[in-house]
C-alpha cells in the first residue's frame, strides 16, 4: 500500500489531496498545527491518520513524525498568507513565513528521508506571487520564489527521489477565495474559469506518480500569467 504524508492536510487544497488519495486506497497521514483538528479531519476523510505538527517550530518536527514508519510520497501543502511591505516591515510575520515554508518544509524532508522509498516523490507548494507580486507580497513573493530554487536543489540532492512544486493561482472554490468577487480575474483568464481545488489536487497526483517528471515548477492558473 502506498503511504502519503500531507503536511497541511486538514483543510483546503491539502484536505482535497488527502481525500483523493484515501479514496484510491492509499494510507494517508495528514498533519495540522492542532492535534484535535488533525484527528477530526482524518476521521472525516476516512482511512486517514492525523498528526500535530507546527512548521514554524522546526525543532519539534522530527519528534512529531517519529512514528511514521514508511513513506512513499510527501506533499508540503501548508501555507500562510503574510501581508508585509518593506516600508512597514513586520519581522515576526516575515520570520514566521520564511521558517514555515523554507526551514520547516526542508526539516520535514530531512526527518522523513531515512524512511522514504527510493522511487518516492515530494511535491512542494509555492504560489504565483513569485511571478506576479502585489502590494504587500514582499515576503510571499520572496519565499515562493525561493521554493523554485529549493525544488531544483532537492531534486539533485535527493535523487532518485523526485521533487517537484505546484504554484497555484487563484483557486476559486478554496476557503480563502470562494466568497470574494473574482469576475475580473476570470475575465482575464484564457480558460474562462479559475482553477479549482480538484484541479490542483489532480496536478499534485500527476507530479507524484509520473516517474519522469522531476525538478519541475508547475503553474496552475489557466494561463492567467499570460495576460
Amino acid at each position: 500500500m502506498t503511504t502519503i504524508v500531507i503536511v497541511g492536510g486538514t483543510s483546503g487544497i491539502g484536505r482535497e489531496i488527502a481525500r483523493q488519495h484515501a479514496a484510491r486506497g492509499a494510507e494517508v497521514i495528514i498533519t495540522g498545527r492542532d492535534a484535535s483538528r488533525a484527528a477530526t479531519a482524518a476521521k472525516e476523510i476516512g482511512g486517514a491518520r492525523g498528526l500535530a505538527l507546527d512548521l514554524t517550530r522546526p525543532g519539534e518536527i522530527a519528534s512529531a513524525l517519529a512514528d511514521v514508519e514508511h513513506v512513499d510520497h510527501v506533499v508540503l501543502a501548508a501555507i500562510e498568507r503574510d501581508q508585509n511591505t518593506a516600508a512597514d516591515y513586520r519581522l515576526d510575520g516575515a520570520q514566521r513565513l520564511a521558517t514555515l515554508k523554507l526551514v520547516g518544509y526542508t526539516e520535514v524532508v530531512h526527518a522523513l528521508l531515512p524512511r522514504m522509498s527510493r522511487d518516492g516523490s515530494i511535491v512542494i507548494f509555492g504560489g504565483l506571487a513569485k511571478d506576479r507580486p502585489y502590494p504587500g507580497s514582499t515576503m510571499v513573493s520572496a519565499v515562493n520564489g525561493a521554493v523554485t530554487g529549493l525544488v531544483r536543489t532537492l531534486a539533485v540532492e535527493l535523487a532518485p527521489i523526485r521533487v517537484n512544486a505546484v504554484h497555484p493561482g487563484i483557486v476559486g472554490d478554496s476557503p480563502f477565495w470562494r466568497d470574494k468577487p473574482l469576475d475580473a480575474i476570470v475575465s482575464r483568464t484564457p480558460t474562462g474559469r479559475l482553477a479549482t481545488m480538484e484541479d490542483v489536487a489532480d496536478a499534485v497526483a500527476f507530479l507524484l506518480r509520473n516517474p519522469s517528471v522531476n525538478g519541475v515548477n508547475l503553474d496552475i492558473d489557466g494561463g492567467w500569467l499570460l495576460t
